[in-house]
């Protein structure tokens, strides 16, 4: 008796072939998973993006600041952050991104080193650590007054803060002083579908230019073109646009979206990113953070299935809700909203910066911790929103996402007690908590198949299961 045996140089050749492949993993950039398109995947694998930052611009951040958010994100098990392009006056630190020449005004032609140092800083810490970083190229609130803020009054574009136009010339106003969402700001008319203003557009567009130079040398970045925006749709496309032509040009495919300010994604405004997969590669619906509760589950899940014969990654980048902040949202809030998008389906929750959320605070730390407890039994892109398998169960009582017959995962808010439909399920599971205000494991049971079993947190409040073979 004989055996076949492949030659050595066969076998090289296969050998070499596998890590071609692995080393061609290992480098894949970020994007939609081959294998679930509602999740993303990055250097060739599954990942659930989870986060949360203390601002939005970390960017502006001092580096010993910086560097400090960034590690405290990632040992929570934290991998994604929001950056706005913002040079709001907030804290003091911020820049604007162009050079002032003598006598203070700035010259759009020239840039200020520091502020594309910031950036670049920011894009390299990030990267050293695998944290994604969803980047906001406009922000409408940089451009008003509304508020008693003026940051229009001392923002580079406008004419008396420059020696590169005049108001007549730009079609700018002295002041705006409407909020934002009166959508009155020229500054967002400027393309050729629209006002077709070149004066201000080859400054916008240099702009953008400057910011993929840092940018696209990445493989962690993804692009939505506003901040809660009712911009026309021209607006976003026309800088979709820009952005992917400027990646091919270097050889790169990248990621893009637009952030709407509708609450209800049901509306008008959602659909010009959800009807257009050509364009928009993901969608964002950090909005839908605006509404609590049962509604904010079932909003959520509206889109889901309204992308099904498409699916996408659905991103939230923020979670509203941190105690006394200006929309009387509460810390509760917060956490409720993360844990129903992570059952739900979403492929990134950030927790939004304070006071509007809990940024990165212990309680947002202690979820961020939870949630990779549950991932550690349950891939989340394993299972699906399944609350019909949950029996006598009141509005906003528990949550479920589920594999049936193989692992279900359970969130309660606020204690309470469901029964959950197992007689289709063969064999014993072993249920573990998760403490989520803790970040810690909880008690272990074990529950048979074959009927429905109650199921009872061991706790009032924001407590995970995990139920699983």
């Amino acid at each position: 008796m004989t055996s076949a045996r492949l030659p050595i140089f066969a076998v090289s050749a296969l050998l070499l072939g596998l890590i071609a492949r692995l080393e061609a993993a290992e480098k894949a950039p970020l994007r939609p998973w081959t294998e679930n398109a509602w999740y993303w995947e990055y250097h060739g694998r599954p990942v659930l993006l989870l986060g949360g930052s203390d601002d939005d611009n970390l960017f502006q951040w001092p580096e010993d600041d910086l560097v400090k958010q960034l590690d405290r994100l990632a040992a929570a098990g934290g991998n994604v952050i929001r950056n706005t392009m913002s040079d709001r006056k907030d804290k003091g630190f911020e820049i604007y991104p162009f050079r002032q020449v003598n006598g203070g005004k700035y010259d759009l032609d020239q840039w200020n080193d520091d502020y594309w140092n910031r950036f670049e800083r920011m894009l390299r810490e990030t990267s050293r650590r695998k944290i994604i970083v969803q980047i906001e190229v406009w922000d409408r609130f940089d451009y008003a007054d509304n508020g008693g803020n003026e940051r229009w009054q001392i923002h580079p574009y406008n004419p008396k803060n420059n020696v590169n136009y005049t108001y007549e010339e730009s079609g700018f106003a002295k002041r705006y002083p409407e909020h934002p969402g009166a959508n009155k700001q020229p500054f967002f008319f400027t393309t050729p579908k629209q006002r077709n203003n070149r004066v201000v557009l080859k400054y916008q567009e240099a702009f953008v230019g400057k910011l993929l130079e840092h940018s696209l040398k990445y493989d962690h970045v993804l692009y939505c073109m506003d901040n809660e925006t009712k911009a026309e749709p021209a607006w976003g496309q026309y800088w979709a646009e820009f952005i992917k032509v400027h990646a091919a040009e270097v050889g790169k495919t990248v990621m893009v979206t637009e952030m709407w300010d509708a609450w209800d994604l049901k509306s008008e405004e959602h659909r010009r990113t959800f009807d257009h997969p050509e364009l928009y590669d993901f969608v964002d619906v950090s909005q839908n953070n605006q509404n609590k509760g049962q509604i904010h589950w079932d909003n959520f899940l509206f889109v889901r299935d309204y992308l099904s014969r498409k699916p996408r990654p659905m991103n939230t980048t923020k979670t509203y809700g941190a105690d006394g902040n200006k929309f009387g949202h509460t810390d509760q809030d917060g956490i409720e909203r993360f844990w129903r998008h992570l059952l739900a389906g979403a492929a990134s929750m950030r927790f939004h910066r304070p006071d509007s959320g809990l940024g990165l605070n212990d309680k947002a730390v202690a979820s961020i911790k939870a949630a990779r407890k549950l991932e550690s039994l349950i891939p989340l892109w394993s299972v699906e929103p399944a609350d019909e398998l949950l029996g006598d169960r009141e509005a906003n009582e528990a949550y479920l996402a589920a594999a049936p017959g193989k692992a279900y995962a359970l969130y309660f808010p606020s204690g309470g007690e469901v029964t959950l439909d197992l007689t289709k399920a063969k064999g014993p599971f072993k249920l573990r908590w998760i403490n989520i205000d803790t970040g810690q494991w909880g008690p272990e049971a074990k529950v048979e198949g074959g009927s429905k079993v109650g199921v009872s947190p061991p706790g009032k409040k924001n407590f995970a299961a995990a139920i699983i073979k």
